[in-house]
C-alpha cells in the first residue's frame, strides 16, 4: 500500500508526463514575451538580477530569461539570454545590486513559490530575497547544487549571502557548500530538512519503487537513510547554521515513521549536529513554510544568530549521536 502522504505525488504523475512532452513550450524561433509557470520541475536558475532570472531547461538544455512575473523575454543560448538582460539593464537603468541577500531553496517536487511566506518578513528586515528554482525531480543532488552555485556566482554586488532552505533544499545547500567556498555565505537555516535521511524515502523505495523513481527522480533516491549513502558523506556546513523542525509530540503525524515527525521527515533526522540553534514547532512538513513562527525565527537567526527573541540558543552539539 502506498502511504497516504504520497497520494498527492501519485496524482501528479500524469501531469509530469504531460509536462515532459511540452517542456519546450514553443519553437525557439518564436522568441516573443510569453507567460510561463516560472520554474516548476524542468527549469533550473543559473543567474539572478533584481527579479530577473536566466534559467536552463533540464531536458533540452536551452535557456530562457524571465522577469519577476514569470514572463519570458528571451530564449536560446545562455549568451543570448545574458545579452538581452544586459539590454534590459541599460533600458531600465537598473542599478548594481548591493547589501545582504537571502536565497530561498525549496524542497523536492516544489518550486520557489512554496517559499513565498518568507519573502515579506525578510524584505521587511532589509534583506534582498532571491527565490531559487531548480528541477528537483529531474536531476541528482550534485546537479541541483551546481544550479545553486551558478546563481550565487551571478549575485554581483551582494556583499553577504544567507540561505533559508526547506526539506531537500537543505541538502542541496549542504551539497553546494561541500564543493564551493564563496566567502560571502554567512548563515544557513534548515527547515524540516532530512539531513540524516528520510524514512519515507526508504519506505517508498521498498514498497513502490517504480512510482517513487518516476515522481521523485534521482535526488529522491539519494535521500534514503543509508550510513554509506550520499547524505552520510556530506560534510557539516562550515558556516553558522540553525535547524527548525516540525512535529507533533510524542508520536508525530505519520505512524509509519518511528518517533516524532512532521508527516514526511522525522524530528531526529532534522537534528544535524553542529547547529548553533534549534527550534521545534508543532507543524506538518509543508505547513512549516506557512508558519509565521518559522518565518520570524529564520529572520531573527539571519540577523542575530539566534532563533528566539528571548532565552538562550539550543545548539546541537557535534558529539550528539
Amino acid at each position: 500500500m502506498i502511504p497516504r502522504c504520497l497520494v498527492r505525488y501519485v496524482m501528479i504523475l500524469p501531469l509530469l508526463a504531460a509536462a515532459t512532452l511540452f517542456a519546450q513550450e514553443e519553437p525557439p524561433n518564436l522568441n516573443v514575451p510569453t507567460k510561463t509557470l516560472g520554474g516548476q520541475q524542468f527549469w533550473g536558475d543559473v543567474a539572478h538580477f533584481h527579479g530577473w532570472r536566466i534559467q536552463q531547461n533540464a531536458l533540452t538544455e536551452h535557456f530562457r530569461l524571465i522577469d519577476g512575473d514569470d514572463v519570458r523575454h528571451a530564449w536560446g543560448t545562455q549568451e543570448q539570454c545574458q545579452a538581452k538582460l544586459d539590454e534590459i539593464k541599460r533600458e531600465k537603468k537598473l542599478p548594481q545590486m548591493s547589501g545582504d541577500g537571502v536565497l530561498l531553496v525549496h524542497g523536492i517536487t516544489r518550486s520557489s513559490k512554496s517559499m513565498a511566506g518568507y519573502r515579506g518578513p525578510l524584505e521587511k528586515a532589509g534583506l534582498q530575497v532571491f527565490p531559487f528554482d531548480y528541477p528537483s525531480t529531474r536531476v541528482d543532488l550534485d546537479a541541483s547544487a551546481e544550479y545553486l552555485h551558478q546563481v550565487i556566482e551571478s549575485l554581483d554586488g551582494i556583499e553577504r549571502i544567507h540561505i533559508v532552505a526547506h526539506s531537500m533544499g537543505g541538502v542541496v545547500a549542504r551539497a553546494y557548500r561541500a564543493k564551493h567556498q564563496d566567502e560571502r555565505l554567512n548563515r544557513l537555516v534548515l527547515v524540516g530538512s532530512p539531513q540524516n535521511g528520510a524514512e519515507m524515502a526508504d519506505l517508498a523505495r521498498d514498497k513502490a519503487n517504480l512510482v517513487f523513481k518516476t515522481i521523485f527522480g534521482p535526488a529522491g533516491q539519494q535521500l534514503i537513510t543509508d550510513q554509506a549513502g550520499f547524505l552520510a558523506k556530506l560534510p557539516k556546513p562550515d558556516v553558522e547554521f540553525a535547524v527548525i523542525a516540525g512535529g507533533h509530540a510524542p508520536n508525530g503525524y505519520n505512524p509509519l515513521i518511528p518517533g516524532d515527525d512532521d508527516g514526511i521527515v522525522s524530528v531526529a533526522s532534522t537534528r544535524l549536529t553542529g547547529a548553533a540553534d534549534y527550534m521545534y514547532l508543532d507543524s506538518m512538513h509543508l505547513a512549516l513554510n506557512r508558519n509565521a513562527a518559522a518565518h520570524a525565527a529564520a529572520v531573527r537567526f539571519l540577523q542575530t544568530g539566534k532563533l528566539r527573541e528571548e532565552g538562550e540558543p539550543q545548539p546541537i552539539p557535534r558529539e550528539e549521536k
